[in-house]
């Protein structure tokens, strides 16, 4: 009994469990269906079979274009992504201003809305900036269609041109006009704004140069009070980073290997009127050279010999200008010696103890490529010639990336264009490369109207006409009208300076002058022809071989009472000479080994008498020495002249044959203020001489004055003297001053560098004279181009 109750209360507890576990277990599916149900189906994307088109707002696109930039054929079958394609084609065609596409059945439904067209472009607010610079730079052109983001880039480019002029705060707002037939006048609005000043330029860190020193490397300027004149105190950014690299060059050229410029910083000053132009810069120590040495790694190939041609020495101060010499020169001798793909490698060893740096030029053997040919593209004027000659490499010649370097430098240096890229790419072989030369021309004529002032000649007027690419061929043509007080001259210029396709350079002068002087008691004309050829011998020093052609009339000026030598049957009237001469000119000022030293060295002599009136033999001389001391502030300078004319034929010279000084060769006199003279007549006529010579020592320095103001001073001291009258028809005059003597003169001077030009003021008091000479204690000069 108990058993069988125990067996079943156990089976009916287990039933009960398994109804449970069932019941469940059915709730949990019915969930799981319930929320199955309840999921939402994946939606099928939407299609659109179109086979009708229907274009609604066009009026001047054609509405088969339209239905092509749309790229959906009819009877195709598109989506919504492809719908949203062809409305982004529309809209990036530029030529509407809004697009709808409306699918309705079968037919696409396209509505659009042009752009409108530019009826006419105006500016206004612009008093600084002529309509037409302006409109050259915008992209917007009437008869085009208008979009607002041109309008916006336009308005960019015309504040770019007044940022350019230092007018940063120049604003420019595009608005339209709306016309009939869906066209817009589109009108730039400028608000010009003042033009923001530099205040004041400083140095940070600088030790051996002065911030006067370093001003004037820079272009820009600090500003002063002749600035309606110039304009190098505008804030300018690209200025300052032209003037970065300038100052770099300056420092690199004098032996500051080391130098950098650690940040240019230009601040607004809290008026916000004006700028401060702060350089912070690192100089470093100055190095010179050291050891100079050349070694071959060409078989064959002589180092010593490279090694003599070599004008560096050790000592001199270090120039990586002077490093690039060295290099032209190693390969020129090169190609002289029939070495092909020559390459010099400068390695460059540092001292540190002795600040030296140890140059060894390794002379290699480089890649062979040759130049297959020289593309030229953008000259419309400019023959190819004219670039080609600037190349010393021609086709098929070893290709040397130095040369098209130098060539590219020379071409941009010709002044005719405004963009000159050379650049090289591989050619029709591996062995091979094209030189492209893409230039872009600017205009080469001018007009030079100028104004002059000395004690001489007075006030003058000069009006210069000049073309520097006469047709295009590289030539040079000018006219020169120039008129003072007591001269007249009227020249024709020309020079070609490749003759023959040579480095030979042609110059050719005509004009007539005259001259009405005060200081003198005869009246001059003369007409002249004079062609020259000149040549380069070295690379400072050229051959001048010439030919003079001179017709000269003297008169006595009326109320004048001259002495018997002017007055002379000999003296007046006409006499031509006929003359050849040579020069010969060696210059270091700017090309030498130091930039603060240079000497100039000019010999001429001319010989007169094949045809003609005259017949003698003249000879000048000419050195100058200049020098840069204390951190560059002191200018110190010598110069020499001397002249020699023996005449040869048997008759007898005139004054205008002679040598007659005037204040730019000797201060401190008047014009013709020195030398022998002829007493016998109601003037004290001067007659001239034979010989001169004259010495002048002179320095010019800061007066401590702003930078600004652009004012030096300087002291000077003239030595010379004019004698000897052989040759001269003396026959009832009165000489006196044949023997000559020689005169001292000192002097203090004011140079003042002016938005005009140069002035130089000097003030002079001889030391010794003769009593018939005529003094001068002041003298005034001035030069300009407006």
């Amino acid at each position: 009994m108990t058993d069988s109750r125990g067996t079943g209360t156990s089976c009916g507890l287990i039933w009960s469990q398994g109804k449970i576990l069932w019941q469940a277990l059915a709730v949990l599916f019915l969930f799981a269906a319930l929320s199955l149900t309840a999921l939402p189906k994946p939606a099928e994307a939407q299609t659109y079979t179109i086979t009708n088109f229907q274009v609604e707002g066009n009026r001047r696109i054609e509405t088969s274009t339209i239905i092509a930039r749309t790229g959906i054929e009819p009877g195709q079958t598109v989506t919504a992504g492809q719908l949203n394609d062809a409305f982004q084609r529309l809209l990036d065609s530029g030529v509407f201003e809004t697009v709808e596409l409306t699918p309705r059945g079968s037919t696409l439904v396209i509505e659009v809305e042009e752009y409108p067209t530019i009826n006419q472009i105006s500016i206004e607010g612009n008093r600084r900036v002529k309509d037409d610079l302006l409109l050259d730079v915008i992209e917007s052109q009437p008869r085009r269609v208008f979009t607002p983001q041109m309008a916006e880039a336009d308005a960019d480019l015309i504040a770019e041109v007044y940022s350019a002029q230092g007018r940063i705060a120049a604003t420019v707002i595009p608005r339209i006009i709306r016309r009939s037939d869906n066209r817009v006048d589109l009108v730039f609005e400028v608000a010009e704004g003042t033009t923001i000043e530099i205040e004041r330029v400083s140095f940070v860190g600088n030790r051996a140069y002065s911030d006067r020193r370093l001003r004037r490397v820079l272009e820009t300027k600090q500003a002063n009070f002749l600035r309606t004149f110039l304009r190098g105190d505008t804030f300018i950014a690209d200025r300052i980073e032209f003037d970065k690299q300038v100052l770099r060059d300056f420092y690199l050229s004098r032996g500051y290997a080391d130098f950098r410029i650690n940040s240019a910083n230009v601040e607004l000053t809290r008026e916000r009127d004006a700028f401060f132009l702060v350089m912070n810069i690192t100089e470093g120590q100055q190095f010179k050279f050291g050891q100079i040495t050349t070694v071959s790694e060409i078989p064959g190939v002589d180092a010593a010999d490279y090694q003599k041609a070599l004008k560096i020495k050790p000592g001199v101060v270090y120039s990586p200008t002077l490093i690039e010499n060295s290099i032209a020169r190693q390969e020129r001798l090169g190609i002289k010696q029939g070495v092909d793909f020559l390459r010099v490698e400068p390695r460059v060893t540092r001292n540190e103890r002795n600040l030296t740096l140890d140059v060894q030029f390794v002379l290699t053997r480089g890649p062979r490529i040759f130049v297959e040919r020289i593309d030229i593209e953008g000259n419309t004027t400019t023959l190819d010639q004219v670039i080609r000659r600037q190349f010393d490499t021609v086709e098929g010649d070893p290709f040397n990336p130095r040369e098209i370097r130098q060539s590219a430098e020379r071409i941009r240096a010709l002044g005719f264009f405004s963009v000159a890229d050379v650049e090289t790419r591989e050619g029709s072989t591996a062995s091979q490369v094209i030189v492209d030369v893409d230039v872009e021309e600017q205009p080469t004529g001018s007009l030079a109207l100028g104004g002059s002032y000395s004690i001489s000649d007075g006030f003058g007027i000069a009006i210069g006409l000049n073309e520097s690419n006469f047709l295009g061929r590289g030539q040079n043509l000018g006219v020169t009208l120039s008129t003072a007080q007591d001269s007249e001259q009227y020249v024709i210029n020309f020079s070609e300076p490749y003759l023959l396709g040579r480095k030979l350079r042609f110059d050719l002068g005509v004009g007539l002058a005259s001259t009405n002087s005060s200081f003198a008691s005869f009246d001059t004309k003369s007409v002249f022809f004079n062609p020259q050829l000149s040549y380069a011998i070295g690379e400072l020093s050229s051959l001048r071989l010439r030919y003079g052609w001179n017709r000269s009339e003297m008169t006595q000026q009326s109320g004048q009472t001259s002495g018997a030598v002017i007055s002379s049957e000999i003296a007046q009237g006409e006499r031509v000479a006929s003359s050849i001469g040579l020069s010969y000119v060696y210059d270091s000022r700017l090309g030498g080994l130091n930039p603060n030293a240079g000497v100039l060295l000019e010999a001429n002599i001319d010989a007169a008498g094949i045809g003609g009136d005259s017949e003698y033999i003249k000879t000048t001389a000419r050195a100058i020495a200049q020098q840069r001391v204390l951190n560059e502030e002191v200018v110190l300078r010598a110069t020499l002249e001397l002249g020699a004319l023996n005449w040869t034929g048997d008759g007898f010279s005139r004054t205008l044959d002679r040598f007659v000084l005037g204040p730019n060769t000797f201060r401190g006199f008047e014009p013709a203020g020195l030398g022998p003279r002829d007493l016998s007549g109601g003037d004290d006529d001067a007659i001239g001489g034979n010989y001169y010579w004259v010495a002048r020592f002179e320095s010019d320095f800061p007066l401590g004055l702003p930078e600004e103001l652009g004012l030096r001073g300087g002291v000077f001291y003239d030595v010379g003297n004019l004698y000897n009258v052989n040759n001269v028809d003396t026959a009832g005059a009165n000489i006196v001053g044949a023997n000559g003597s020689i005169r001292h003169v000192v002097g203090v001077s004011v140079l003042w560098d002016t938005p005009f030009g140069p002035l130089r003021f000097n003030f002079s008091q001889a030391l010794k004279k003769e009593s018939f000479d005529k003094e001068q204690n002041f003298d005034l000069t001035i030069q300009a181009q407006f």
